[in-house]
């Protein structure tokens, strides 16, 4: 390999690890305008804290326990030592990844993937679990579940023998953060006011939905570096066909909803329809390098129809989720990862098999492992805020801040000035 071109392949991987850096500003955005005016700075707060604990945590053991290298039990758990331990030879950065990139944007591009699962978690738990509580839970879950089970497939683990494919993580990142999330929405409970006593499903508007399709274009812009970054190399017709089968899955989602959602409501619901192109996102990413742009439309499509009818699912089984993440990233999750053993250049019976084990084996451990540890800290010091405090709102009670300076409180300053 040339120096120019190991140069271009490690540029690439270094954008797209901003690309996926810009994500968390949509998901900030995203659960921001999901949720109530008065649990704005809570939400924002969180996603603020999880990209830094999600970096210094990967730092300090999830990368070496995603990419253990050497000997594992079994192909299970293996473990390189804490902190960043460059792997012999790896200095000259030609030798490390095939040439493609260096072993510091091997961790980079890795590291800016592991919070995305706690901030899938932190949308479905809004506005009612104790902010020092989730900041625990989601250290956890960084540092110790996600790199583990995402061990299995891309550090060359057990269901990386096995034939498991995700390619951009599917199931590893986004089934994963789902199964947390249902997990913690199990445990909390709904919202105040969510279900009435008898059985009836009240919506919760969120405050801002221009706010919440900002974000949504802001992750639909940072999925090019999410799944073309998933290349690992700058290779043209690689990249180039990725982005053609993510636009095209995320364009049929939002179609997919739309007409999913106005044939169950008779409504034009934006909600749905954003939470469609994210599902057209999500489906494609274990298989956006293996299928056609048709397939890609097909996946798309199938994810869309698919989160109307999960959201009342969840909600007819009160698992109160604010913004929709268990439909989006867990249910469309598992359809992306089935996706690549029914389409595409993997398609078959052994493969379909491959993926379900995968997607019983990562969902069985990460929702025991949630489930546990959440348990724990509900028993130690309680998960949920008090009702005086839900009413009041989270910014004021945890934050003593507002997001809004409301009307009256303008006016009153002007006249006081």
């Amino acid at each position: 390999m040339t120096e120019s071109l190991f140069t271009t392949n490690n540029l690439w991987i270094l954008m797209s690890a901003a690309l996926v850096f810009i994500m968390h500003l949509g998901f900030a955005t995203l659960e921001a305008g999901f949720v109530q005016k008065k649990n704005t700075i809570n939400i924002l707060f969180k996603n603020c804290m999880i990209v830094c604990i999600g970096l210094l945590t990967y730092y300090a053991m999830g990368f070496n326990l995603m990419y253990p290298g050497g000997e594992t039990a079994g192909g299970f758990i293996g473990f390189a030592g804490f902190g960043l331990t460059m792997p012999e030879g790896a200095a000259g950065a030609m030798e490390y990844a095939d040439g493609n990139y260096t072993y510091w944007t091997d961790f980079i591009f890795q590291a800016m993937f592991a919070a995305t699962c706690a901030t899938i978690v932190s949308g479905a738990v809004a506005e009612r679990m104790k902010l020092n509580v989730f900041l625990v839970f989601a250290t956890l879950f960084v540092a110790i579940s996600y790199p583990i089970t995402g061990m299995w497939k891309w550090g060359g683990g057990w269901l990386d023998e096995l034939g498991f494919y995700d390619f951009a993580g599917s199931t590893l990142v986004h089934s994963v953060g789902g199964w947390g999330a249902l997990a913690a929405v199990i445990l909390l409970g709904p919202r105040l006011g969510k279900y009435t006593d008898d059985g009836k499903i009240k919506p919760i508007p969120g405050h801002n939905i221009p706010l919440a399709a900002i974000g949504v274009f802001l992750l639909w812009f940072g999925w090019f570096g999410f799944n073309g970054g998933s290349v690992l190399s700058a290779d043209a017709v690689g990249v180039s066909l990725v982005f053609v089968t993510t636009c095209l899955a995320a364009a049929a989602g939002a179609v997919g909803a739309f007409v999913a959602s106005y044939i169950m409501f008779k409504s034009h619901d934006l909600s749905m329809v954003l939470n469609g192109i994210l599902a057209g996102l999500v489906g494609i990413t274990a298989g956006a390098d293996l299928m056609s742009p048709g397939e890609a439309i097909i996946i798309g499509f199938i994810a869309g129809v698919i989160i109307p009818f999960s959201v009342v699912f969840f909600d007819k089984r009160k698992l109160d989720d604010p913004v929709g993440a268990t439909s989006v990233h867990l249910v469309c999750g598992i359809w992306g990862t089935l996706a690549v053993g029914l389409f595409g250049a993997n398609a078959g019976i052994p493969q379909l098999i491959s993926q379900l084990i995968g997607i019983a084996a990562i969902g069985a451990f990460t929702f025991a492992f949630s489930f546990g540890s959440l348990y724990l800290l509900k028993v130690a010091v309680g998960l949920r805020v008090t009702k005086e405090q839900e009413i009041k709102g989270l910014d004021v009670s945890e934050h003593e801040m507002s997001a809004y300076q409301d009307i009256e409180q303008s006016n009153y300053a002007l006249a006081v000035e």
